[in-house]
Parts: C-alpha cells; structure tokens; sequence
C-alpha cells in the first residue's frame, strides 16, 4: 500500500487519528471506532494494514501514533478536506454541515491537478484587493437566489485574455 494509493477509508483512519490527537492528545482504538462509526475489529484491522505500509504505530491495547509519514498524509488530506468545505461553503453557499459530508467525499476523489487549481482559485477569491465578496460572486448569489442573471462583465475581461 503506497501513500499516493490509500483507499479512502484508510485515509479516513489517517485523519482521525489526527484529528484525535489534535483534539485529545492522544488516538486509542475505541475513540477511532466511535469517530469513524466502525466496531473496534474493523478498526484494529485497518491498523494492522496502516502500521505494515509504515503509517502509523500501534500496540495492541494502546494508544495510536503517526509516523512522520502517515502525519504528512493526514495532513494533506485535512488541507484538501479544508478547502473544499471553504468552496462549497464560501463560493457555492451550501450549508457548512452538507458541504463538511461533501468534502469527506470529495477529498479522496479529486485530482492533484484539479485540487490545485482549486487551492490557487480560492487563494485568488480570498485575496480580493477589494477587502469583500467580489462583485462575480455577489452576481452569483443573486442568481442563487433569484434564477435570473445579472448584467456579466466577463465578456470584456475574455476579450482581454490572450488566446491559448
């Protein structure tokens, strides 16, 4: 099993030990179940494949450590997780607790390539020299709301474009 192949439960082990430990100080395999909803031999199982591949290390009957590893990989993981709540949330207005189901999905799924793009699309929205919600984004909201578009600049900022 190698980090850029973890399936998505097992990623999903990887992050809750770390959000244990975040949150507690330390991950025990009864805490892992109740996090993730799995009875304790599904967790202990998937404990056994993670410290084998060299993720995590784990004793029997104690606590649940990161490798250094098995931490950069939960970390990506919770930065992924992170800004695709933030878009869901902040761009496309959808419920914090929805977009945080969303994103638990999303985050395994998505592309190196398009996470990314994503990662430097919201870095370019939350940046607005304006200080607030740019003006396309409240053009949206007021699609959302009503259905009906609003005048669209982009026409003149395409034209300004260079061609590809």
């Amino acid at each position: 099993m190698k980090s850029g192949r973890l399936s998505s439960s097992m990623e999903d082990y990887l992050e809750a030990i770390a959000a244990l430990k975040k949150e507690k100080g330390a991950a025990r395999v009864r805490d892992i179940g109740e996090l993730l909803k799995v009875k304790k031999p599904s967790v202990t199982a998937a404990l056994n494949s993670l410290s084998k591949a060299g993720f995590v290390l784990h004793e029997r009957y104690g606590y649940v450590d990161l490798t250094p590893e098995g931490r950069k990989i939960a970390a990506d993981i919770q930065a992924r997780h992170d800004i695709l709540v933030k878009f869901l949330t902040n761009i496309l207005s959808i419920a914090p607790q929805i977009a945080a189901a969303e994103a638990c999905r999303l985050e395994h799924s998505i592309s190196p390539a398009t996470m990314a793009k994503l990662t430097k699309f919201m870095s370019f929205v939350e940046t607005c020299p304006e200080g607030r919600r740019p003006d396309w984004l409240k053009g949206f909201d007021h699609y959302l709301l009503t259905g009906k578009r609003p005048r669209c600049k982009i026409g003149k900022i395409k034209a300004e474009l260079p061609e590809k």
